[in-house]
């Protein structure tokens, strides 16, 4: 099956099943019913226990780990929609806002109390919570289809703010496990383990984290329309006319 196909079938199963909330699965990472106890679940994970900076998505089944983040004072990143401008990340340090940063757990929240910041300022990463729309138990992953979490790692790995051994979680509910084989290309970003609201699944990992952005991968419209690539690229290929001198 393509990604396309596997998303369609899963947004169909939570469907039918009744198991998506406000403000639904299709076309997004679902929402599902069980969200907020499958990060109590991620809350006993030694991973988070330890994590004082975690990069999170803002979608909404991850809003609880959000505020998790935050009630126990770790630093949270967040990525700018669609990566457009240079300070492509908001960071929230719940030491700096104090009470104004439980206002910061969503994206409009995050966009008006957080702190734009590029790759480079930012603080090493100890933990990395990624929405998934399917996923499997050798980790695979699959999103809804925008790219951005995998150029969002991409950009992190190069900066070195994560590592090859940063943890990376994901919260689901069962119906989104799936039993085939999810394709994963070069800069897809794999999972550690899968977070349901009854139990956590340590994977069994088989394929590659991505080690920094595939240019050969990434389309020219995506280069052009986020400031930060399209910097990256030019210094590239100044580079490479450089060296032909």
């Amino acid at each position: 099956m393509t990604k396309a196909e596997i998303r369609e079938k899963i947004w169909t199963k939570l469907e039918h099943a009744g198991a998506g909330r406000f403000p639904g699965v299709v076309g997004r990472i679902p929402n599902f019913a069980g969200a907020d106890e499958a990060a109590q679940q991620l809350r006993e994970l030694a991973v988070w226990r330890r994590a004082l900076v975690v990069k999170i998505n803002p979608d909404a089944p991850q809003l609880p780990i959000r505020r998790l983040a935050l009630t126990e004072g770790k630093i949270l990143y967040l990525a700018v929609p669609h990566l457009r401008s240079e300070k492509c990340f908001i960071e929230i340090d719940p030491q700096r806002l104090g009470t104004r940063a439980t206002r910061a757990t969503t994206l409009a929240g995050a966009c008006r109390w957080g702190r734009p910041i590029a790759p480079g300022e930012m603080r090493p990463i100890d933990l990395v919570i990624a929405g998934s729309v399917a996923v499997g138990r050798d980790g695979a992953r699959v999103g809804k289809g925008g790219g951005y979490g995998d150029l969002e790692y991409g950009l992190l790995r190069e900066e070195g703010k994560v590592r090859e051994s940063t943890p990376v979680v994901t919260t689901v509910h069962p119906l989104q496990i799936v039993g085939e084989r999810l394709p994963m290309l070069p800069h897809d970003l794999p999972v550690d383990f899968l977070v349901t609201p009854a139990d956590v699944i340590a994977t069994r990992p088989a394929h590659p984290r991505p080690r920094g952005l595939y240019w050969d991968l990434l389309r020219p419209l995506r280069v052009n329309a986020i400031p930060l690539l399209r910097k990256r690229l030019q210094r590239v290929l100044r580079q490479i006319q450089y060296n032909l001198q």
